[in-house]
C-alpha cells in the first residue's frame, strides 16, 4: 500500500484534541484566539504506515507490558546507519519516555547536588530545568552570534569553563536549538578533545539530527573513536516522525560504566517497560517512514526558505539566524529598536500569535523569538503577516 500522508499544505483542525499546541492558551496565560507555533511538533499527519501499525495493534485489544525484540533494534539501527553512518550495538541501547527524561537521569546519573553542568546558551531550556530542578549548578558557554549571521562556539571560552567550574558533565545540543546550528565534525572534535582532557561526559541532544538543511549531522560519538568512551547519544523519532505523545526515545551509551549508571538512574526514577504503541511506532517509522520523511524533509526545506525570502523583504529590523538545521527558525528583533518585553507583548496581544520568546532561551535569548514552521505554508505566511502588521 503507498504512503497516503503527503499533502503538507492540509491545514488539519488539532482543536480539541487535547494538543497542547492548540488546546492549552489559557490555561498557559495566552488569550484563547492565538496563533500557536510555539511547540516544537508538526501540523502534519505522520506517516500512514505508522498510523496503519498503531490501528492494527489497537485492534488486538491487549495492552499489557510490552518489549521489544531482534525488529526493533535492526529497525532503529538501519535508521542510524543509513541516514547518519553510525553504526550502533544493541548492548549500547536504553529506551526512555523521553530525551529530556534522559538529560534529567543523566545529571543524577553522572553529578552530585551542588556540581557545575555546562550547557550553551541561548538553548533549549529544559536544559536549565533538569539542571537548576535537580540541585545542580548552571555554567554557560554562551554562542557567539557572528556577522556572517551563524552562532559559533567560542573555544576558549569553553575549556576555560570547564577548568574553572570543576565541569563534569556537558550537555550538548547538535543540531543545536533553537540557533539552529549543525556543528561541524572539526568542532565536535575540538570539543571532544577539550572533554576528554579534563574527563567529561558528553550528554548529547541529537533529537533533531534528521532535520538538516545545510552541512552534514555527525553524531558525537562517531565523530572521533575515543569520544565513545565519554558519549550519551540521545535520539528519539518523536521530531522526525511527530511522535513527541508517543513518549519513546532511544539514548546510546558504547561505555559500559556509563550505561550502567544511566541505568540505575532510570531504574531508581522507576521506569521500566514503555508503551507498546511508542515501540510501535518507532519500529515502523524506521522500517517504513522513508518516503514520507524524504517528502516533509523537503517541504520544510521550502517552508524556511520562505521564511528567509520574507523577512528579508517585509521585516525591517528583523534577522533570520542562519538556519542549518531544526524546523524551528530563530528570528533577530534587536533590529527593531523593540524592546524585548514590549516584543513579547506585541507579538502575544496585538498579532495573536504564541511563539517561543527567546528569553526562556536564557539571557542571551533575549530579543530573539523562535517559531515553528513545520506546518502548511498557509498557517507560516499568517504567522509572518501577523508580525509584519505589529512592526
Amino acid at each position: 500500500m503507498p504512503e497516503r500522508n503527503l499533502n503538507f499544505d492540509e491545514v488539519i483542525n488539532r482543536k480539541g484534541t487535547d494538543c497542547l499546541k492548540y488546546d492549552f492558551a489559557v490555561r498557559r496565560g495566552k488569550p484563547e484566539d492565538v496563533l500557536p507555533l510555539w511547540v516544537a511538533d508538526m501540523d502534519f499527519r505522520t506517516s500512514s504506515y505508522i498510523e496503519d501499525a498503531v490501528i492494527e495493534r489497537t485492534r488486538h485489544g491487549i495492552f499489557g507490558y510490552s518489549e521489544v525484540g531482534e525488529a526493533y533494534f535492526n529497525a532503529v539501527a538501519g535508521w542510524m546507519k543509513r541516514r547518519h553512518n553510525w553504526d550502533v550495538q544493541r548492548e549500547w541501547l536504553i529506551k526512555t519516555p523521553g530525551v529530556v527524561f534522559a538529560l534529567a537521569m543523566s545529571v543524577q546519573a553522572y553529578t552530585e547536588k551542588g556540581d557545575s553542568v555546562l550547557i550553551q546558551q541561548p538553548v533549549y531550556y529544559p536544559f536549565s530545568e533538569v539542571i537548576e530542578d535537580n540541585g545542580r549548578v548552571i555554567v554557560s558557554n554562551d554562542l557567539v552570534l557572528g556577522d556572517d549571521g551563524r552562532y559559533h562556539i567560542d573555544f576558549e571560552d569553553f575549556e576555560k569553563k570547564i577548568k574553572e567550574n570543576n565541569i563534569r558533565l556537558f550537555l550538548l545540543c547538535n543540531p543545536h536549538n533553537p540557533s539552529g546550528r549543525v556543528f561541524t565534525k572539526d568542532e565536535l572534535i575540538t570539543m571532544g578533545d577539550i572533554c576528554l582532557k579534563y574527563g567529561v561526559t558528553v550528554v548529547s541532544d541529537e533529537i533533531h539530527f534528521d532535520f538538516v538543511f545545510e552541512g552534514e549531522h555527525t553524531v558525537f560519538a562517531n565523530a572521533k573513536k575515543e569520544f565513545e568512551d565519554i558519549s550519551v547519544i540521545c535520539t528519539s523519532p518523536s521530531k522526525t516522525f511527530n511522535l513527541a505523545g508517543m513518549l519513546i526515545s532511544n539514548i546510546f551509551i558504547p561505555n559500559r560504566k556509563l550505561m550502567l549508571k544511566f541505568r540505575r538512574a532510570v531504574d531508581a526514577a522507576g521506569v521500566s517497560q514503555l508503551g507498546v504503541l511508542g515501540l510501535v511506532a518507532a519500529q515502523t517509522a524506521y522500517e517504513k517512514g522513508d518516503e514520507w520523511y524524504d517528502k516533509m524533509l523537503a517541504y520544510v526545506r521550502s517552508n524556511l526558505e520562505f521564511v528567509r525570502e520574507y523577512v528579508d523583504k517585509n521585516l525591517p529590523g528583523v534577522k533570520l539566524v542562519k538556519a542549518e538545521g531544526t524546523y524551528l527558525p530563530w528570528l533577530d528583533f534587536r533590529g527593531t529598536g523593540i524592546d524585548f518585553k514590549e516584543l513579547d507583548r506585541r507579538i502575544i496581544y496585538d498579532a495573536k500569535l504564541w511563539l517561543d520568546s527567546g528569553k526562556i532561551f536564557g539571557k542571551a535569548g533575549e530579543g530573539f523569538q523562535r517559531i515553528n514552521v513545520a506546518a502548511p505554508r498557509s498557517i507560516v505566511k499568517e504567522c509572518l503577516d501577523r508580525i509584519s502588521k505589529i512592526l
